[in-house]
């Protein structure tokens, strides 16, 4: 399938399947434990419709959102991923130049195999960097000032992986990192043709934030779950938090909270967002879908924080939805990691394009044209009643 013939977010996944080994696409594609929670994550958008109303002027439709101090040409972004040289040789520089040709944000995680400050150097767009407060607390000051250094957009401290969840594709295609061929994979990495041919030219998948202080990864082949469990510190408290919100002194943005408790706490040590999530349902199986998550917390916050929605997004309603529903923007993760593995940097821009169109299309059809002017009238709890009460 070209990706000209891609019409949606799934044809890319189906593409993406194609052409990356077993062990790389079902780290993209797998969640924890039975997967409810990942499932749920975009099934729970299900649970809500939109309500038109007809007869607006719909010919200019304005997307254009501010979010962590900048306006975006978009409602959403590229939330940080991690190891993008798994999915293609270009890496996360092909994920930045997608973003900045849509006007987005890109979000680089801690994790990433390409250093901060080439990202930042790239190209000129909006850029936030997602960090963990690790066992090495000098690296997380030392990220810090890189990061102000690089001019940084915004900080994004992920709070959801004291230790990484239980997910069992991993375990049953022999994911490591960096790739390792054995017998058990060998035939899924022989006919993946082109990813092997690049893997030939290039088998440098050091994480290129860390590389410098860890040297983890210099020793061989590891599973995932053993570097996470090894390098990601269990005793931080919002005390860390606070301390680091200090330290940057921008837009501040924590990481996979979904309770309302935590998200006032999130106020008080001096965030300015936070990114509800439950990391694409590969931690805690069982945890709610972020769409669900937001009207509680948002009653909560009120007008205090900017909420970004992370996780589940497929279509350009489920952004509607999300927004209608209190979210100030979205952010997205393994779609546009679909599209990276099917096809580089157009691959990217071929996700980001259909999610636009999809939007675009759909905010004309629900009788709005400003991101600004979707609220709860907008949206029905479907499971609620079956009238127009909301």
């Amino acid at each position: 399938m070209k990706l000209s013939r891609c019409n949606n977010i799934a044809d890319l996944r189906k593409r993406a399947k194609s052409k990356l080994p077993a062990p790389m696409f079902h780290y993209i594609d797998g969640g924890a434990d039975d997967e409810w929670s990942m499932r749920r994550n975009t099934q729970a958008f299900d649970d809500y419709q939109l309500l038109p109303n007809h007869l607006n002027n719909i010919d200019r439709i304005d997307l254009s959102t501010p979010v962590l101090g900048a306006t975006l040409d978009l409602p959403f972004f590229l939330a940080p991923t991690g190891m993008s040289r798994l999915f293609h040789h270009d890496k996360e520089l092909a994920a930045c130049r997608a973003a900045d040709t849509f006007g987005t944000l890109y979000g680089l995680s801690t994790m990433a195999t390409t250093s901060l400050e080439q990202v930042a150097a790239h190209t000129p767009g909006p850029k936030m960097f997602q960090i963990y407060i690790l066992k090495d607390r000098e690296l997380t000051r030392e990220f810090v000032v890189r990061c102000k250094d690089a001019g940084y957009q915004a900080l994004c401290l992920t709070v959801d992986t004291p230790l990484a969840g239980n997910r069992e594709r991993d375990l049953i295609n022999g994911m490591t990192m960096p790739p390792k061929i054995t017998p058990r994979n060998l035939f899924s990495y022989g006919t993946s043709f082109a990813w092997l041919f690049h893997l030939l030219l290039d088998r440098d998948f050091r994480l290129a934030n860390v590389a410098h202080r860890v040297d983890a990864l210099n020793k061989g082949a590891m599973g995932l779950v053993e570097y996470v469990n090894g390098q990601f510190d269990r005793t931080v408290t919002w005390d860390d938090a606070a301390w680091l919100a200090e330290q940057w002194g921008g837009p501040f943005v924590i990481k996979g909270l979904q309770s309302p408790e935590d998200a006032k706490r999130a106020v008080e040590i001096g965030a300015s967002a936070v990114m509800i999530s439950n990391h694409g349902g590969r931690q805690l199986e069982g945890a709610p879908a972020p769409v669900d998550c937001i009207r509680p917390i948002r009653e909560a916050v009120g007008d205090q924080l900017e909420l970004i929605v992370d996780g589940g997004i497929r279509r350009g309603t489920h952004i509607i939805k999300a927004l209608a529903l209190g979210a100030d923007a979205c952010s997205i993760g393994r779609p546009y990691l679909y599209g990276l593995a099917a096809g580089g940097q157009p691959g990217v821009e071929r996700a980001l394009h259909l999610l636009k169109t999809e939007l675009e299309r759909s905010m004309a059809l629900l009788g709005v044209n400003s991101i600004a002017d979707l609220n709860t009238e907008s949206v029905l709890h479907r499971l609620a009643h079956a009238s127009y009460h909301r």
